[in-house]
């Protein structure tokens, strides 16, 4: 079975060095389900498996039982070459998604040759109540619409999302200093205008001062705006 061709895999490029760090900086995911398989050899596996005819017994076998095993999900997802395919399974992961990494590691391909149909997904997962799908979708939003496709509307679509969750809030705070290095002047209003919670707002300040993409004179003109919490 498929299954448990990938299980032991996934065991046998096991590293165990690897493992201990991944439990360390992914505190909310069982350490137990942790295998500890690096990242390029995944990408490696979801190259060979997204041809193989029986991927999708092992993508509809959800929810797996390893961490490793949704990392190697997110991987073959953005790895298919079918726009309507890769939505499909997207949208059914998607609520499986229990962490950081899982959730910015999926990354499919061929959203950027599908845009239009993206935002419409998108502007329904910001306004999710799950943390990893308003992730996920902020996450999106700042990897295809910070460029050509840019609208102002987008930004205001994230400055809008209120959220006690930890996760929730870095993703706020990348997308705003994202945007202000690709988007700084139809940008910048949301910080001079307080429009983002004071966390979120100190951090988006701190992560584009720490940005090689911002000015020297726009990081001073940002930390004028830095609150006290």
């Amino acid at each position: 079975m498929i299954i448990d061709d990938i299980r032991n895999m996934l065991f046998e490029l096991q590293d165990e060095k690897y493992r201990e760090m991944q439990v360390k900086i992914i505190p909310n995911v069982d350490k137990d389900s942790i295998i500890g398989v690096r990242t390029p050899e995944l990408r490696k596996m979801a190259k060979q498996y997204v041809k193989n005819d029986d991927v999708e017994t092992f993508l509809g076998a959800l929810p797996h039982k390893y961490f490793d095993e949704n990392q190697l999900h997110a991987f073959i997802v953005s790895e298919m070459k079918d726009y309507n395919s890769c939505m499909e399974r997207t949208e059914q992961f998607l609520p499986y998604i229990n962490n950081w990494a899982t959730c910015d590691q999926m990354s499919p391909k061929i959203f950027k040759k599908n845009r239009a149909d993206l935002l419409k997904h998108i502007k329904r997962w910001i306004k999710s109540k799950e943390t990893y799908t308003i992730r996920f979708g902020i996450g999106m939003l700042m990897e295809h619409f910070l460029n050509e496709d840019f609208d102002i509307s987008y930004p205001e679509l994230v400055a809008k999302v209120r959220s006690e969750e930890y996760y929730v809030n870095m993703m706020i705070a990348w997308y705003f200093a994202t945007a202000l290095a690709k988007q700084y002047d139809s940008v910048i209003p949301y910080i001079e205008q307080e429009r983002l919670d004071v966390w979120t707002h100190n951090k988006a300040i701190q992560k584009s001062v720490e940005s090689y993409r911002i000015t020297p004179e726009q990081k001073d003109y940002l930390k004028t705006f830095k609150k006290r919490q």
